[in-house]
Formats: structure tokens, sequence, C-alpha cells
């Protein structure tokens, strides 16, 4: 029996201790911004540079975004250090985006000492009060003793059930303060399993079924996972769809994946879910982006047997009556069925057939107006990116070019925050050339969303990263402007951008940039910038008025004034 003694005999500082402790864990990459109220932690880093690095970010919100990308890619906690105050309310962004995508994540706040507390001391703020909405457990540790207990119980939270951020708020005398103390050894996070009756009786459910379907998504997923589940699929016959930004959870390339169901998806695939007489659901909440809006299916019951494996207790019930939860980790599940066979009728392949005869009618992108074309963009794209190339996005109606038209085949090749957050896509590329420095990185910004973070190209330049950022300039929020004309048409108002030139912004950080506002130039912008040595920057400016892949602001407006009777 094996228990490798972690004691010291030695007093450190808190920040030494705080630091020790995160390599004990594992980590190897913190991002964040500098701040006065933990310098202690980066006195203590300093000493370990040739163990774990400090990524220093332009601003806590993308430091935040930068850990969530950086915890989906590794599959560890994300790590990000902040300032107090300000700093905290920048970063909170990232926690949201990483509560509303069950992203392991451990947040380290600076804070002031004990001794100015409730004194509305410069920068204070009560971090209970401020993250207790949209975190798993928000600690302020109360000396350098008990740091190496919050941090083991911190890391064990955040990876635990359904995986989130956890919170800890170090006070500046905790940091600066010294202790003898051990480190504790890396968390042991336990991973529910099915059940063998469970997988008999899911077994049984789908032998029975004549038109099932499984939606796949949430926390836990590996590459194991998403191969053994792929050939699950295959030996049952069983048509899959992703939720939001669960592309890559399924090989698109594969003959049962038949679309994904989340913003903006197929009318077949939602026909389909309506239509389905069982549900398999790993992982996914089943929230409103992935049942649009809770009408596919209908809560609280569903007209189909809803199978909802989930690993955490508490999601069942909260919308929908599952007849058959299963509390287990997404990626323990995939594998448990490893094995499992059946002989798929006629009629399920037929069903499969044709879910994906509609998905693939759907990968050719319809002319766009204007003189450059997105379309053919993601056309020529998608033919020179390796099947391994990560795509990173934020959120904005620029993004339907990539969920609609790209194909993800590999395990972990998309990035993009399913709260819907903008600002995503630039900190999520350079997260994800930090840790796949050898893979291509391509990220979509939108003009309004690459404006939220694109000062992040600084952490590009800084680290040596090199990326291809394609800013998709149509001058307007074009979400909130489609959104605009359906509800309001004619009244246009505060959606208009005007732009500064992206190309000699991203110049000024080093990087090849060009404009590309002509579908004849597609190809040659392209080659220059993938052959280029470093980061490249491309700003495709596109007409407005094609306001999605499939609808016009002209055609948009018309309907609403026709509904209005106008």
């Amino acid at each position: 029996m094996d228990r490798t003694n972690t004691g010291q005999t030695e007093s450190r500082a808190g920040g030494e201790i705080l630091v020790d402790g995160l390599l004990a864990q594992g980590a190897d990459t913190i991002f964040g911004v500098p701040g006065e109220s933990f310098l202690a932690v980066l006195d203590a880093i300093h000493d370990r540079s040739d163990r774990i690095r400090f990524i220093n970010c332009r601003q806590e919100g993308g430091a935040a975004f930068m850990a969530d990308a950086y915890a989906k890619m590794t599959g560890k906690p994300g790590l990000c250090l902040v300032t107090r105050g300000p700093g905290a309310c920048n970063a909170s962004i990232g926690v949201h985006t990483a509560w509303q995508d069950s992203t392991p994540m451990v947040v380290m706040i600076g804070q002031i000492p004990h001794d100015h507390k409730e004194r509305e001391a410069f920068q204070e703020v009560e971090y209970k009060y401020m993250f207790e909405p949209f975190a798993k457990w928000i600690c302020e540790v109360d000396s350098p003793e008990r740091l190496p207990e919050h941090l083991s119980h911190a890391f064990h939270l955040a990876q635990a059930g359904r995986p989130g951020p956890v919170v800890l708020v170090l006070p500046e005398d905790v940091l600066s303060g010294h202790a003898v103390t051990g480190d504790l050894p890396a968390a042991i996070v336990a991973r529910p399993a099915p059940r063998e009756d469970e997988l008999d009786r899911i077994c049984a459910a789908l032998d029975e079924a004549e038109r099932p379907l499984c939606i796949l998504g949430g926390p836990g997923w590996t590459k194991e996972a998403k191969q053994s589940f792929e050939s699950f699929a295959e030996d049952y016959g069983l048509p899959v769809v992703s939720s939001l930004r669960c592309q890559d959870y399924f090989d698109n390339a594969h003959p049962c994946y038949v679309g994904d169901f989340g913003i903006s998806a197929n009318a077949d695939v939602v026909a389909r879910v309506r239509d389905a007489d069982l549900l398999l659901v790993i992982g996914a909440r089943l929230g409103d982006m992935t049942t649009q809006g809770y009408t596919a299916p209908k809560p609280p019951r569903a007209n189909q047997f809803l199978i909802h494996v989930h690993p955490d207790a508490n999601e069942f019930g909260r919308v929908y009556y599952a007849d058959l939860p299963v509390v287990a980790n997404t990626s323990a599940f995939a594998q448990c069925l490893s094995g499992r066979k059946a002989a798929p009728t006629q009629d399920r392949l037929d069903w499969i057939r044709s879910g994906r005869e509609s998905y693939e009618a759907l990968l050719t992108p319809p002319k766009q107006p204007g003189s450059l074309d997105m379309g053919l963009v993601i056309d020529a794209l998608r033919k020179r990116l390796p099947d391994d190339a990560i795509i990173t996005n934020g959120a904005g109606n620029y993004a339907t070019w990539i969920h609609k038209f790209m194909q993800f085949r590999r395990f972990r090749s998309q990035l993009a925050p399913t709260s819907g957050a903008m600002g995503y896509g630039i900190p999520a590329a350079a997260a994800a050339k930090i840790a796949e420095p050898a893979r291509k990185v391509v990220s979509f910004a939108g003009d309004g969303c690459f404006q939220m973070n694109g000062q992040e190209l600084g952490v590009m330049m800084q680290y040596g990263l090199d990326p291809l950022i394609i800013v998709v300039n149509n001058s307007i929020y074009g979400t909130i402007r489609m959104h605009q004309e359906r509800e309001y048409p004619e009244h246009v108002y505060g959606t208009n951008l005007t732009n500064p030139d992206f190309t000699a912004l991203a110049a000024a950080y080093g990087f090849h940039s060009e404009v590309l506002a002509r579908s004849e130039d597609i190809d040659a912008v392209l080659d220059r910038a993938m052959a280029a040595k470093g980061a490249a920057l491309i700003e495709c400016r596109i007409d407005p008025e094609g306001i999605s892949p499939r609808m016009t602001i002209s055609s948009l407006r018309k309907m609403a004034l026709e509904r209005q009777g106008r």
C-alpha cells in the first residue's frame, strides 16, 4: 500500500504552498492578469517556472475564456488567476461560461487582507454573494495552513459529478503568511458508471424501438468514448445528433450522424426528434438551446420514451421526466456499451439513411448576396484543413457558417461556448495553440465578437502562437439585427457598427493580414495566410444583406411586415 509522504518540515509562504499544491494536482498552466493582491503567488511561480507557467493575458475575461478552452482541450481543470474587485468582475463572464458549459475550472482571486474586511476597502467584494449563482463552491481561505485542504477540495469538486467552476478567494495576508504544512496528492475523482442491469434495460428498449434517436452533449467525453459510441451506434443502428457546439463528439462523416440539434437546427432534425419513439440523451442537459425552446421534446414528459444519462442526479426531473434515468459519467457510459450488438431492422437502417441524406443535402451553402460569398470561403477552407484542425468561435450569426457547413471528425476539434458568450473565439484559439501547438487552429469571429477580446492577439504575439483568425465583418451585430428585423421591422437602432481596419490592427501585432472582399480572391488569400510563418488574420468583408446563410434582411423584413399586416 503506497501512500507517498507529502509532509513538509520547512516553513513556506502561502503563495509557495498554493503553487506546490497546484503542481501536486498536475497543473502546468495558469491563465491570468497580474495583480498586486497575489504577488506572492507570482513569486512562487517564478521559482518553479520550469514546471508551471503563468500566461500573461490582456484582460481577465480573456484569461477565464482561455482557462475554459484549455480545460476542454486537456480534460484537466482550467486555472485562472485574477486580482480582486475589477479583475474578478472581468473574469466572471468566463466563470459563467464554464458553469453553463460544465467545464472544470479553478478560479483563484486575490483578496484584501483580513483586517481590512467589512470597511469597503480598496476593491473589496464579497465573492460568496457575487459567484453563488454560477459556481459550484466559493471559499475564502482563512490561513496558509488550510490552503492544501481547500485546494484539494476545489480540484475534487470541479471535476466531480457535473463538472464546473469553483472559486478560491486568497487574501493577501494568507498568501504572504508562512506555515509548516504538507501538500496533498492529486484529486482522485469518482466517476459513476452504469450498472449492468441499467445497460440491459437500455439495450432492450433500443431493441424494441422503431425510430430511436441519440442526442450527445455535455461534459466528460474523451476520444476513446467517442470511438466506443460510434461503434455502438453502428452496431445497433442508431441515428445520432449533437447538441449545441458538441459536434466533435461524433464523427460528422459517420453514416449514423444525421446533424446538429442546436441553434437553427435543420427542420428535418427537429422533425426527427419529435417523430422518434425513443430518445437516448447522453450528457446533454436538455436546455432550451438543445430542445428548440423546450418544444422538441415538450416538457415535462416527452411523448418519446426518454433515457437520460447524466453525471449529476440533480439534473433528472429539472425539466423533463426521464423514463430511465442513469447517473453515469458520459465516457464511462459510452465505453460500457462497447461490445453490445444488435441486428438493426431494414426499417431502422432506412430511418438512419434518410436522416443522413437530409444532412448531406444541406452541407452545400446556398449562394450569398454581395461580392464575397462566405459559403465559398467555408468550402475552400474545409478542403484545406486537416481532420484534426481545431475550430474556435464565439457567438453571433457568423457562427452558423461553422456549425452548418464545417464537418468535425476528431475529438477535440470544436471550441465554442454553449453559453452563447461573445468574445470567446480569440482567447480559445490562444489556449488551443498552447495546449496543442502542432495542430492547426482556426478562429472565427464576427466584427462585434472580435472587438470584445481582440486584445488577446497580444498573447499570441508574446508567446509565438500561430492560429489563423477569420474576422467576418458585416458592420452590424448580426444576431441582434436579425431579431430586431423580426420583431421591429424597419426600426433599425443600436445594431450598426463602425469598425476599425482589422488588418492594420493585426499587422500591429505582427500578424500576416489581408482583406478578402471578392469571391474570386478566396483561394489566393487563403493560400498566403496558411503558408505564412506565424499567426495570420483574414478580414472577410461581407454584405449585411445576407443576415444568415439561408435568410436575407429583405426577406426577413418582408415576412415580419406581412405578419403585422403592414
